[in-house]
């Protein structure tokens, strides 16, 4: 199954997310311990393309348990980056 994770910056998270981006990309890159593949994933911006203000990933995984462990583990979560996370499932469609 696929899962959307959008995920939103707080008001002035911007240095904070610029601090841990490295440890945040060195998360991304093995994600097996949580038994998720990333299908794709990049920073959310502004309008006019200035600021980044959230993240974006599609995951294929079982189910909701593996992406929500995956999100919380990852050192944006654990900065306090984001203000609000959606998590939403859908299927893949075919043909």
């Amino acid at each position: 199954m696929l899962f959307a994770i959008h995920a939103l910056d707080r008001t002035g998270a911007l240095p904070t997310r610029l601090a841990n981006y490295d440890a945040h990309k060195a998360f991304l890159s093995d994600t097996s311990r949580f038994g998720v593949k990333i299908v794709m994933s990049g920073p959310l911006v502004s309008d006019d393309g200035a600021n980044m203000i959230g993240s974006l990933f599609l995951i294929e995984a079982p189910g909701r348990a593996e992406v929500e462990a995956f999100n919380r583990a990852d050192p944006f979560a654990a900065a306090g980056i984001w203000e609000k996370v959606t998590i939403t499932g859908f299927l893949r469609r075919q043909g």
